[in-house]
């Protein structure tokens, strides 16, 4: 079994690639503590065909620890990738984090996808400090639900938020 440190990081690539940019722009802030082992850079998939795709993206799914999507205001209307990687995900049991890139700090109904609002997750808002909190803390919570059959959409309350100043 593959030694398990990636994020896999989901999202609207049409739309909301530029978060996903900007969250690697945090890792390389030599002033911030943000960092992640992106799953993205395991392998580059060449053959753009559906299948090819899906298998290279199984081989990011096995070094997965943390699956991290991105929601954004099309986020639910994806079905052909964006849907298959929450299902990898849940079926995997992979710790979710869902990050509402419009600010939220709970699950967002209207954008959130249905899939996702069911499943054993922490929802988010998009911030570098909230995020990197998640990244060390949601996967030992994670384990402990998952453990006693608990399901649905968690969040940070307030004072999480106040205490990393945001």
């Amino acid at each position: 079994m593959a030694y398990r440190n990636k994020v896999y990081v989901s999202m609207d690539a049409d739309n909301d690639l530029r978060y996903y940019y900007l969250m690697k722009a945090w890792k390389q802030n030599d002033y911030s503590s943000f960092n992640f082992y992106d799953a993205h850079d395991i392998n580059n998939i060449y053959d753009k065909s559906e299948a090819s795709i899906k298998a290279g993206l199984q081989e990011r799914f096995k070094n997965t620890k943390v699956f991290v999507l991105l929601v954004g205001e099309h986020t639910k209307y994806l079905y052909k990738y964006v849907r298959w990687e929450i299902e990898q995900a849940i079926k995997r049991e992979i710790p979710c984090i869902v990050v509402n890139l419009n600010g939220k700090r709970s699950m967002d109904q209207d954008r959130c996808p249905a899939l996702m609002r069911e499943a054993l997750a922490v929802h988010i808002s998009f911030n570098s400090k909230i995020l990197q909190y998640a990244l060390e803390n949601w996967p030992s919570l994670f384990e402990q639900y998952h453990k006693e059959g608990k399901t649905g959409a968690y969040y940070y309350d307030e004072n999480v938020y106040k205490k990393l100043g945001i």
